[in-house]
């Protein structure tokens, strides 16, 4: 007989669902979480704290209507980051509650401490205070415990000139200049940020692209918009150190080159956490990132377990964590559930916001698919003029065979709420006449639709009427 029906190790997005979707089959659950991290990453140190530290510098710096009211508009003069901090506490204190409220209300019961396996079933739960520990069994266990950032062994670390994008959050003033090493989403987005408030940011990546999974267009677009905010570029850079004095630091690069700055934020991807678990002990092992294999339905190679979010890789979204903890809670009781739709958006939360799904032009060249492109800029949208962006886009891709949507691409303002318009009707197989025909409210953003369609079907009626001659 074991103590838990369902153990979930981990309280993050992916976490919280697991164990709420086992509550909701009358299993009795239970969430083993770190005392300051009830939410997980997501809420405390990622997404949630991210995404509104974005709103405030935002709505601080006036960014957003300083083509209404000019360059110089600023909401507050002299930005702190108190002004920017008040605003993140107050978030993050209020999902912290919002998960503690909804556990409880499902009957999970919510033990504090750090978990380690004993063996497969069994589970010890060190608490923070001295000589804390409880051990428990469980029935079934599922695996959620995050990641946190990647930390090179050759850079040293001190929170205050060198740092990752958890200290990022614990800042005691505005930086005037910055290095942030890394060109992915986490990287972008921080470097936007920064550069929004007036920092000299400079981006070094050793790839010679940033953001290569999306559309080259967009890409360009972002680009455009973070050199015009003083942003610098060094592709197909390495770093090789980095050296701290009072003063600040200086980067060094593998070309020779050195970057001066007050600070450098390191974005080298992210690091499973799982050195904790003491995952041999349940027949398991982690890989070199410390994430864990699983199958088509999350299950890790010992039959019982279990493990989704970031923990388990690509694509490491909240948004997709949370569904793959309802399955996961599923698949382990028998109850029936259909697999996730395979049509998933990307939002990246730079300024300006970048948001896809489907497939990108470059994929459907490599597979010799036929397409034709529609395009409609914000700027000759009513509502773009409105809301003062001038420099959004809306990107559909069209089959010319059967006029399906097989990709969407939004650039600007509001695009990660934009792109689920196009997502929607690509899942439910309709084609680019659906916009054509349908009256989208006026005036909206949603509009960009209705004149990216009608582009594109003039495109494909041009190109009609000359294979038929």
């Amino acid at each position: 007989m074991f103590d838990y029906d369902l153990v979930v190790i981990g309280s993050g997005p992916g976490g919280q669902k697991a164990a709420i979707a086992g509550a909701k089959l009358g299993r009795k659950v239970a969430v083993v979480e770190r005392g300051s991290m009830l939410g997980g990453v997501c809420v405390n140190t990622g997404t949630i704290p991210s995404k509104t530290l974005r709103e405030a510098v935002l709505y601080l710096t006036g960014m957003a209507l300083r083509d209404l009211y000019g360059a110089s508009y600023r909401v507050k003069a002299d930005i702190t980051i108190a002004d920017l901090m008040a605003r993140t506490q107050h978030v993050v204190g209020r999902e912290v509650e919002v998960v503690r409220a909804q556990l409880l209300r499902n009957h999970v019961e919510l033990l504090q401490g750090t978990a380690s396996f004993l063996d497969a079933n069994t589970i010890r739960v060190v608490g923070s205070g001295r000589g804390e520990s409880s051990t428990i069994t469980a029935e079934k266990i599922v695996i959620a415990t995050g990641t946190r950032p990647a930390r090179p062994p050759e850079i040293e670390f001190d929170d205050r000139y060198v740092l990752d994008s958890d200290a990022i959050l614990k800042l005691q003033k505005v930086p005037n200049s910055m290095v942030v090493v890394g060109a992915g989403v986490i990287g972008i987005e921080y470097a936007s940020m920064f550069a929004a408030l007036g920092t000299r940011v400079t981006v070094v990546e050793k790839r010679d692209r940033m953001l290569e999974f999306c559309d080259p267009e967009v890409v360009e677009s972002l680009k455009f918009h973070l050199r015009d905010q003083a942003v610098t570029f060094r592709f197909g850079e390495e770093v090789e150190r980095v050296e701290v004095s009072e003063r600040g630091t200086v980067t060094s690069l593998a070309s020779g080159k050195r970057i001066p700055a007050e600070m450098v934020m390191y974005s080298a991807g992210r690091q499973g956490v799982t050195d904790e678990l003491n995952l041999a002990a349940a027949g398991l092992e982690a890989d070199s990132r410390g994430r864990i294999k699983v199958d088509e339905h999350y299950r890790t190679t010992v039959e019982h377990i279990y493990a989704v979010g970031d923990v388990i890789g690509f694509p490491a979204l909240a948004a997709n964590s949370m569904d793959q903890g309802r399955l996961a809670a599923y698949h382990a009781f028998g109850e029936p559930a259909r697999e996730l739709a395979g049509l998933q958006p990307i939002g990246i939360y730079t300024i300006p916001e970048v948001s896809y799904c489907g497939a990108t032009e470059e994929e459907l060249t490599r597979s010799s698919v036929p397409y034709e492109v529609g395009v409609s800029r914000y700027r000759e949208l009513a509502r773009g003029q409105i809301l003062g962006d001038t420099y959004g886009m809306l990107k559909l891709l069209v089959s010319t065979e059967d006029r399906t949507l097989l990709g969407v691409h939004v650039f600007g303002t509001n695009a990660t709420d934009l792109v689920h318009i196009g997502q929607a009707i690509m899942g439910c197989g309709g084609t680019v006449d659906y916009l054509v025909d349908t009256v989208l409210n006026y005036p909206t953003l949603s509009e960009a639709y209705k004149v990216a369609a009608l582009d594109v079907t003039n495109k494909i009626r041009a190109l009609e009427s000359f294979g038929t001659e």
